[in-house]
C-alpha cells in the first residue's frame, strides 16, 4: 500500500501543456489526490483552464472552493487569483494573502502548506515555468520526509522553475516531462473503483 496520498504540482510558462501531457498519462484509478498551483492571469477567460486540462485526463478536474475536501482520484485546481492551501483534516483553503513571487497562486504556498499537512505523505512535482516559486516549497517538502519530483529542465519550455528547485531543494527524481505520470503512478499506486471516493 502507498504512503503518498497527495500530489502538488506546479507550472507556470509553458504549465497548461505540460500539466495536459502529465493528467494524460495517469490512470483512471490513480490513488492519490492531486493539488495544482498554475501561474495565470486572472481574466475571466482564465476560467477554462480546468475545462481544458479535464479534456485531457482521465482524472476528473474541478477548481477549488474553500473548504472543499481532498479527494484521492481528483485533480483540484487552484483558482485564479487565490492562493491553495491545504489543511490538516483533509480539506483545501483558500487566500486572498498578498501575493508571492510575483504570484497568486503562489505554488510555495501551496507546496509548504501540503508539506505541513501531509509530511512524507506527499509528492511536489516542479514543472516548466520562468522565475524561482515553488523551489522554497519544495525543500520544505523534502525537509518533512516528502517526495521531490523536478521536470528535466531540457524538456521544459522555460528552464527557470526546474533548475531554481533543484538548486534549493534537489530532488529525489529529475525525469522527462514524458515520464513524471509513470513515476507518479508507480508512487501512488491505484484505487480500487469501491474505494474511490467522489464529492
Amino acid at each position: 500500500m502507498t504512503t503518498h496520498e497527495l500530489v502538488v504540482m506546479g507550472a507556470s510558462w509553458g504549465g497548461l501543456a505540460a500539466l495536459g501531457l502529465v493528467l494524460s498519462g495517469l490512470p483512471r484509478d490513480f490513488g492519490a489526490a492531486i493539488a495544482v498551483a498554475q501561474h495565470r492571469g486572472v481574466e475571466p477567460a482564465d476560467a477554462v483552464l480546468a475545462d481544458a486540462l479535464a479534456r485531457k485526463s482521465a482524472l476528473p478536474v474541478r477548481e477549488v472552493h474553500d473548504k472543499d475536501p481532498i479527494v484521492p482520484g481528483w485533480v483540484h485546481m487552484a483558482p485564479s487569483d487565490y492562493h491553495l492551501l491545504v489543511e490538516r483534516g483533509g480539506t483545501f483553503a483558500l487566500s486572498t494573502d498578498p501575493r508571492e513571487q510575483y504570484s497568486r497562486p503562489s505554488i510555495d504556498v501551496l507546496f509548504e502548506s501540503a508539506a505541513d499537512a501531509y509530511a512524507s505523505r506527499v509528492v511536489g512535482v516542479i514543472l516548466t515555468g520562468a522565475n524561482p516559486d515553488g523551489a522554497a516549497g519544495l525543500a520544505r517538502i523534502r525537509r518533512r520526509g516528502g517526495f521531490a519530483v523536478v521536470q528535466d529542465p531540457a524538456t521544459a519550455d522555460r528552464a527557470a522553475m526546474p533548475e531554481a528547485a533543484m538548486a534549493r531543494a534537489g530532488a529525489d527524481e529529475v525525469v522527462a516531462l514524458s515520464e513524471i505520470a509513470p513515476l507518479l503512478t508507480r508512487l501512488c499506486g491505484r484505487v480500487p473503483a469501491t474505494e474511490q471516493a467522489r464529492p
